[in-house]
């Protein structure tokens, strides 16, 4: 007998989960049953498929190696595929433009590949009569900075050709030029005959960049004075001299804080007293030191107020003169730089000094500075404020330096 409709007893299955319910009079089934899948799968054949991907082109030699230099978010390239990717590429694929990136690249991040700057150079000689001014002096800036000499036998003579077609048209790319063979110690002298000349003075003085070529110049004229004794054209006339490097560089400034200075103007002040020595000190022409320290014949550090703590400049090879100068003692001094010798200041994994600071500690001995290096590694390896003090105390008596009541 049947039941009525309604009857409690009668039990009305419910919907399994995940089940698609339907509406009224429409039956339910599993999300994940086989009449849904096939359905499913109907649908998607029917729909338009995806067109592919774009394939990417290949590029190689002097297509990947511009591709991977004007990248904005490239940073450091492996130097073996710029390497390989240079050797790939045909001749005509090597056009100023990759070249110039390539030559920014490797200045900016102090990359001191032979094998790419001796490519840089011979591209400059091959494209010698295509290339002006402007251009080869982005392509040499790399050889100044990274303090590399190329073993391209007409380096030289083409730029000395360079210089001579252009040089009046460029005024700050051929100082620039200048510069970089400054710290190359390979200055022309028929170039800096040009550039000290009363007519390009006149011509630069009254342009937007006069302020950078005087600096530029400065620098120039104190490499002739202090390098170059067989020199005898025109100099820069002594109202035009601006002081070189006034403060530290912008490469110090911006990584102060990765700097070992202030460490160590500490341990200096608890070692020998704040009254003897001076810090970020500029000297005549215009060179900045980190530390500087006066010392009598004996070896007592001096006080530096008592002292003039500038050698003079032009130097003079007289002690008598020097010691005239110094009114306040009888006991001509001895000027002590201590340079701080930081990571950046070197080529990438290297220990060669870059081309401003080697010119740098290069003239300041010629000056007559005793220069006493203070290298990245043994400052790190110091542990705390009293080994550093230990460190600076060997390294000042190794000089035979005496300080406190027996050094005066």
């Amino acid at each position: 007998m049947r039941r009525p409709r309604g009857d409690p007893g009668t039990r009305v299955p419910r919907p399994t989960e995940g089940a698609t319910c339907a509406g009224p009079g429409e039956s339910c089934f599993p999300s994940d049953g086989p009449l849904v899948c096939a359905l499913e799968q109907e649908r998607r054949f029917r729909l338009p498929p995806k067109p592919p991907p774009p394939l990417q082109p290949v590029l190689r030699g002097g297509q990947g190696l511009e591709a991977a230099l004007s990248c904005p978010r490239f940073l450091r390239y492996p130097r073996q595929q710029l390497i390989s990717s240079l050797a790939e590429a045909r001749p005509e694929e090597l056009t100023p433009h990759v070249m110039v990136l390539l030559a920014q690249h490797l200045a900016r991040h102090r990359l001191r590949e032979p094998q790419l700057l001796e490519a840089i150079a011979h591209f400059l000689v091959v494209q010698e009569a295509q290339l002006n001014s402007k251009v080869v002096q982005k392509l040499v800036l790399p050889f100044g900075r990274l303090n590399y000499l190329p073993l391209e036998q007409q380096f030289m003579p083409c730029l000395e050709r360079i210089l001579a077609r252009e040089a009046g048209m460029a005024p700050l790319a051929t100082v620039n030029i200048l510069m970089s063979l400054c710290q190359l110690r390979c200055l022309p002298f028929r170039a800096l005959h040009f550039v000290f000349s009363p007519g390009f003075i006149n011509h630069v003085s009254g342009t937007p960049h006069a302020l950078i070529v005087r600096r530029y110049l400065s620098l120039l004229d104190t490499a002739v004075e202090l390098e170059l004794p067989g020199y005898r054209g025109p100099r820069l006339p002594r109202r035009q001299q601006v002081p070189i490097f006034p403060q530290p560089l912008i490469t110090d400034r911006a990584r102060c804080k990765y700097s070992h200075k202030d460490i160590v103007a500490e341990g200096l002040r608890q070692l020998l007293g704040e009254e003897k020595y001076r810090q970020d000190l500029t000297v005549p022409p215009g060179y900045c030191t980190d530390f500087l320290l006066c010392v009598s014949s004996s070896g007592a550090v001096l006080p530096v107020r008592t002292q003039d703590p500038f050698l003079p400049y032009p130097p003079r090879s007289c002690p008598q003169s020097r010691a005239a100068s110094n009114p306040t003692t009888h006991d001509p001094a001895q000027r002590v730089v201590l340079m701080l010798r930081e990571r950046w200041h070197f080529c990438r994994d290297g220990r060669v000094l870059l081309g401003s600071r080697a010119l740098r500690e290069r003239h300041l001995g010629l000056m007559g500075y005793q220069l006493l290096p203070l290298p990245f590694e043994e400052l790190e390896s110091q542990r705390g404020l009293p080994q550093l003090k230990s460190y600076l105390r060997q390294k000042l008596q190794a000089l035979g330096l005496r300080w406190g009541p027996e050094g005066g």
